[in-house]
């Protein structure tokens, strides 16, 4: 399992919960044009561009920023990505009040640069560039080595450390980096990575397609490897214009005139193939950790929470050297990059991001490349919502916790108690014509389209979504004692359809109390906490899906991920099962065809579902309760 035995500091650690502070307690492509030099910190930065050769010969673009006044050899800090690097954004970035504000201030040099075929850089991108098969061939990896080769011996006044970070696709270049990691490499910080994107992350949920992330996604980076210009839907409604697509394999033909790489991917490879496999970041780690890893993630990352929670215990089996490390805040994707005060419209008990910045982020930092004070850091430090408290913790799930099983049972009631007799099933009619949305239509603008709210829709209420017909509902009676989680989540649910395939759409949720004492904003909010979507072909194996046989009751489990929530007393747990999630999950057809993105208007039927909950079949929301909860 994990090895939290062999942690150094696991005396220490082992406070646990009891040790927990308080999130209110926070201290505080082009040559770059000049900038203003009130708009950077007092240490003031200047910039040059490089080109630098990989061993292939194909050069990369790399911006390099340097403080003005340098007196002592400094550690360079590199990312690495393929969403380019402006002069103005790098600025913000590096100001007093930016992303890297923290770490400017107290003097890095700063490496910034496009990998291949993106901006500034030669060569040919390709997405999520697999792990090399040949001595000849060159990967992420081998690209991240000659660069740090080549800083190290090139850059004036360094001090031949570097250390690597990045969030999103940044944060993938960052977790491959240590895979034969240049000697120079003393520690990272990977941050929002993906770790399988059919599983989990970006592009697939357990082989459900993420269409507008996807869409949004490759029509705006796929097009010109010298661009991200958002696709233009000529409507910001978004549930309309995708409900209009009736020929998903050749919508970037139909759309943009020619095919794209990653699009035509998507089409090519419907089932979890070798295509998908070969590009699980954790197989292009090593196996023994040797590189220090920050591992980063956000409880409402809208578009990748399992990565880096997977990665983080992935990397656990082979961390015998405490190098491995876990955060997990009360953020959306990169959202630890601005202050971090609120989430939708929930207090946070203070600026989070800065916290993390200060507290955290740059003494990782000044400890493995400065050689700069200790290293006070658990092994995962987790903010629990519901309380605004971060936890120092000696591994992640909680050790304290334990599996405790929430019953879906008739007339709407979700117990800890499981049914003793037959109760009669749930159904509901599920119509691929009006698929449930995933928010509020009003709010559904395509992801990337300008004025888009999509980094939030996790906060949003989900109470409207119960007064739809084909969206079930379970909840407890008010709670009459806190209710502490803090590990994994899971359902199981027992369930036919009369048709011969189907998806499934989980949600646990916290119901607010509608009372005085509820701040207006919140009364009755349902505030979702963990959800996912199973697609129902690949209930057996992602690799060899197969038609559900109608009418047949069958067993999904589905993994929720986890989380570190208190559902305070006087709230209600929920639970949310539905069939569609639209658009953030393309429709299916509720008829097995074999490539739902090359299915055809015809194939798309209304059908039945129903949830069981009997002795017999006891569909069940598994949840990771600390002891002193109910």
């Amino acid at each position: 399992m994990f090895n939290s035995a062999t942690k150094r500091r696991a005396a220490i650690l082992a406070l646990l919960i009891a040790t927990s502070q308080p999130g209110a307690v926070i201290s505080q492509g082009a040559p770059p044009a000049p900038l203003p030099a009130e708009s950077l910190n007092a240490a003031d930065y200047v910039s040059e561009d490089v080109m630098i050769a990989m061993r292939d010969g194909v050069r990369l673009h790399a911006q390099i920023w340097r403080p003005r006044n340098i007196t002592e050899p400094l550690p360079i800090m590199m990312t690495r990505s393929p969403y380019g690097f402006t002069a103005e954004r790098i600025g913000n970035g590096l100001s007093k009040s930016g992303g890297y504000g923290e770490l400017a201030a107290d003097k890095f040099i700063f490496v910034f640069q496009d990998i291949r075929g993106r901006f500034g850089s030669e060569g040919e991108f390709v997405n999520l560039r697999p792990v090399k098969k040949s001595e000849k061939d060159i990967d992420e990896a081998t690209d991240t080595y000659d660069t740090i080769d080549w800083l190290v011996k090139n850059v004036a006044s360094n001090n031949g450390n570097v250390g690597i970070f990045g969030v999103s696709y940044g944060g993938w270049t960052t977790a491959v980096a240590t895979k034969d990691p240049h000697p120079a490499l003393k520690a990272v910080s990977s941050q929002a990575s993906p770790e399988d994107m059919f599983i989990g992350d970006d592009f697939l949920h357990n082989g459900a397609f993420r269409l507008d992330y996807a869409w949004s996604w490759v029509s705006a980076l796929e097009t010109d490897g010298r661009t991200m210009k958002a696709f233009d839907f000529g409507t910001d409604d978004g549930y309309d214009w995708y409900l209009k697509q009736t020929d998903l394999a050749n919508l970037d033909r139909q759309r943009l005139g020619r095919t794209m790489p990653s699009w035509q991917n998507f089409v090519s490879h419907p089932s979890y193939d070798a295509f998908w496999k070969e590009r699980r970041t954790s197989h292009m780690m090593p196996a023994r950790v040797a590189t220090p890893n920050l591992i980063v993630a956000g409880w409402w990352d809208q578009e990748d929470f399992y990565g880096p929670m997977q990665i983080y215990a992935n990397q656990e089996k082979g961390d015998d050297r405490n190098l491995n490390y876990l955060v997990v805040g009360p953020w959306n994707h990169g959202g630890w990059r601005r202050d971090g005060n609120t989430y939708g419209p929930y207090q946070l008990g203070g600026p989070t991001g800065s916290w993390f910045r200060t507290k955290v982020e740059l003494p990782w930092f000044r400890y493995w490349l400065k050689g700069v004070g200790t290293l006070d850091q658990p092994e995962a430090l987790v903010f629990q919502s519901g309380s605004n408290v971060w936890q120092r913790l000696s591994r992640w799930p909680a050790a304290e916790a334990r599996q405790r099983k929430l019953y879906l049972r008739s007339g709407g009631r979700l117990s800890f108690d499981p049914p003793s007799a037959a109760e009669a099933a749930d159904s509901f009619r599920s119509d691929p014509a009006n698929p449930v949305p995933y928010r509020d239509r009003a709010s559904i603008k395509p992801f990337m389209r300008k004025g888009s709210t999509w980094s939030t829709w996790l906060a949003d209420d989900q109470a409207p979504f119960t007064r739809r017909k084909d969206v079930l509902f379970w909840q407890t009676e008010p709670l009459t004692e806190d209710v502490t989680i803090a590990g994994d989540i899971a359902a199981q649910l027992f369930a036919s359809t009369t048709g011969s395939d189907a998806d499934w759409v989980v949600k646990l949720i916290d119901v607010h109390p509608d009372d005085a004492a509820t701040a207006p904003e919140l009364k009755g909010r349902q505030r979702m906490i963990a959800n996912d979507v199973f697609r129902g072909r690949f209930r057996t194996s992602y690799e060899k899906p197969q038609p559900i046989v109608p009418g047949k009751v069958l067993d999904y489990n589905i993994d929720l991920h986890s989380a570190s929530h208190v559902f305070k007393k006087g709230h209600r747990i929920a639970v949310q099962v539905q069939s569609s999630w639209f658009p953030l999950i393309d429709r299916n057809p509720q008829t097995y065809v074999a490539n739902i993105l090359k299915a055809r208007p015809s194939d798309y039927k209304v059908q039945t579902h129903s949830v069981f909950h009997t002795p017999a079949y006891p569909s069940a929301i598994s949840i990771a309760v600390v002891d002193g909860g109910q």
